[in-house]
């Protein structure tokens, strides 16, 4: 009978990235966890985040195994409502 667990969110980021800053911020003020891969440091992971993403920009960002995309995907599925559903373990 245990609640369904929130989908674990995934960043692919980099240490210098206004973008990723500003996803982290985002994240941080609806009280949301994250676990941050930095590329930049693993290129192993570097290469995970390109095969699965297909993009070489950060950040990448992913609910569960749902691609987001970047930071201003990630803003517009929340402008649209479509950013909570995932986190309730909805896919899209």
């Amino acid at each position: 009978m245990n609640a369904p667990s929130t989908p674990q969110i995934t960043l692919y980021t980099s240490a210098v990235c206004g973008y990723c800053v500003a996803a982290k911020n985002f994240l941080k003020s609806r009280g949301l966890a994250w676990n941050e891969v930095r590329i930049d440091t693993d290129p192993a992971e570097r290469e995970k985040m390109v095969a699965l993403a297909r993009r070489t920009s950060v950040p990448q960002i992913f609910i569960g195994d749902t691609h987001v995309g970047g930071y201003d995907d990630m803003m517009a599925l929340h402008r649209a409502g479509k950013f909570e559903p995932l986190l309730s373990g909805e896919s899209g």
